[in-house]
C-alpha cells in the first residue's frame, strides 16, 4: 500500500475501526511483491493478519494455498453485493482504481484526448513517463495501434499480438522515463521532466487536492483493476481479520474512503452514500468506465512472470 492510498485508508477505515472496536491496528508497508507473504506462510510465522493485494496476485496465491479461503457467511455479506467477487475464493474486493495518463495543464494547455496521443510524438513532442512494467503499456500499445479496447486481451493472448504491442512501444521507447513508485509521476510532471505520464488516478487527485497542482487526467483507455483484502494462510488472529474486513467492506467505510482518495467502492450499496461531486472522479463513473480497459486478472496470473521477463529483456536492448 503506502502513500496517498494508505493515508486515505487510515482516515476512512483504520482509525474508525479501532475507535469502534477497540482493536489496535498496526500498519506495515510492502511493494506488492508476494515474496514476503510466501515466506511468512511457508515458515508458519504469519504476522500480517490482513493484506491489501492485487487481484492477479491473489489468484496465484489462492491457487497455491497461500491465502485463506474466505467464508462469506462469516462476513455476513452476499457475494452478489460485491463487485468483482465472482469466482475468487480468497479475497474480498476492496476498491477499484485506475492507471491513467496525466498531464500538467500549466505546461500543456491542450492535452491528450485519446491513448493514441501517448504515441504521437509530432503533436505532443517531449518525454513520457511510464510504469517500468508490461502492465498497462501493452494494453495501450495495442489500442493505439487500432485494436478495440474490448479485444485487447484476446489479441495479447497471441504471440502476434504481443509482437505487435512491443513493436508499437518501440516507437516511443527512446522518449520514455520509466518509473517504479506511485509517488514519481506527480513529481515528474511537477518538475517538467515529462509532457505526460502514466499514473495512478489517486496520486493525481492527491497532488491536485493537497499540493495545488493543475494536473489533469485523460481517462481514455484507463486500465482499471481491483485491490482486495486477503488473509494469509495460518493467520493466528483470523477472528480479528474477519472483523476488520467486515468493517472495511461496509457501505459507509467504502463511501468514506472516496472522500480521501477517488477509488471506486466495491460494495454496491456504497455508491448511494458517495458525494455526487466525488462520483465524477471515480474510475467507475459511467463515462470513464465506458472507455476503460478491464484488466484480465487470469491473463496476468498466467503470463505475468513471462511477460515481465520479456519486458526486462526488451528494455535492455
Amino acid at each position: 500500500m503506502g502513500g496517498a492510498d494508505q493515508q486515505a485508508q487510515r482516515k476512512a477505515v483504520f482509525e474508525p475501526f479501532s475507535k469502534a472496536t477497540g482493536t489496535k491496528i498496526t500498519e506495515d508497508e510492502y511493494d506488492y511483491s508476494v515474496a514476503k507473504i510466501l515466506a511468512m506462510v511457508e515458515s508458519k510465522t504469519v504476522t500480517w493478519d490482513v493484506i491489501d493485494i492485487a487481484q492477479a496476485d491473489a489468484m496465484k496465491l489462492c491457487d497455491a494455498s497461500i491465502l485463506e479461503t474466505i467464508d462469506w457467511n462469516k462476513l455476513g455479506l452476499h457475494r452478489s453485493k460485491v463487485v468483482g467477487s465472482d469466482n475468487f475464493d480468497c479475497r474480498v474486493p476492496s476498491q477499484i482504481s485506475a492507471t491513467v495518463i496525466a498531464y500538467d495543464e500549466d505546461k500543456l494547455a491542450n492535452g491528450p484526448k485519446t491513448i493514441a496521443d501517448l504515441f504521437d510524438m509530432q503533436r505532443f513532442p517531449g518525454k513520457r513517463g511510464l510504469l517500468k512494467s508490461p502492465y498497462a503499456n501493452l494494453d495501450w500499445a495495442l489500442i493505439a495501434d487500432g485494436v478495440a479496447t474490448k479485444d485487447v486481451y484476446k489479441v495479447l493472448n497471441t504471440s502476434e499480438g504481443l509482437d505487435r504491442a512491443f513493436k508499437k512501444l518501440d516507437t516511443i521507447k527512446k522518449e520514455v522515463i520509466w518509473w517504479t513508485a506511485g509517488a514519481q509521476p506527480p513529481q515528474l510532471l511537477a518538475d517538467g521532466q515529462v509532457i505526460m505520464t502514466a499514473a495512478y488516478n489517486g496520486r493525481i487527485f492527491d497532488a491536485v487536492k493537497n499540493s495545488g497542482k493543475h494536473f489533469e487526467i485523460m481517462w481514455d483507455a484507463a486500465v482499471v483493476t481491483f485491490n482486495a483484502w486477503a488473509i494469509p494462510k495460518g493467520d493466528p488472529r483470523q477472528d480479528d481479520a474477519y472483523k476488520f474486513i467486515i468493517f472495511a467492506a461496509s457501505p459507509q467505510a467504502q463511501a468514506d474512503l472516496t472522500r480521501y482518495i477517488p477509488y471506486g467502492p466495491t460494495n454496491k450499496h456504497a455508491r448511494a452514500l458517495v458525494d455526487p461531486a466525488i462520483l465524477t472522479q471515480l474510475p467507475t463513473e459511467t463515462d470513464h468506465d465506458r472507455v476503460a480497459v478491464k484488466v484480465d486478472s487470469n491473463f496476468w496470473a498466467d503470463k505475468g512472470s513471462e511477460l515481465r521477463q520479456r519486458f526486462t529483456n526488451w528494455l535492455a536492448k
